[in-house]
């Protein structure tokens, strides 16, 4: 998986590209993990994202829970694909996703 971080002031944006899941969770954690303590509003964009494990999700549930104190979470260009697994793992309904 290859991940894209933008910043703008205290937005930061991460791209993923490829897969999340076993094998690439521990990157992506060390992704947010690597984040400056001042990111207010953390953007995911999925656009890329093509596959997402029960690893990935959990993740996505890490990230949230470390933003829900900083600021917000928004998640983009969330395939019909991942929207489904989002859905089917009862995270739809807790996450901000704008597709």
């Amino acid at each position: 998986m290859e991940i894209v971080k933008t910043r703008d002031g205290t937005a930061v944006m991460l791209s993923l590209n490829g897969w999340l899941d076993t094998l690439s969770a521990p990157e992506f954690e060390a992704a947010l993990k690597a984040l400056d303590a001042d990111v207010t509003d953390l953007v995911l964009d999925f656009e890329g994202l093509g596959y997402i494990s029960s690893s990935g999700l959990r993740q996505i549930v890490l990230a949230q829970r470390m933003m829900s104190v900083r600021g917000s979470l928004t998640i983009i260009g969330v395939s019909e694909e991942i929207a489904d697994v989002l859905r089917m793992a009862g995270l739809s309904e807790r996450l901000n996703i704008i597709s």
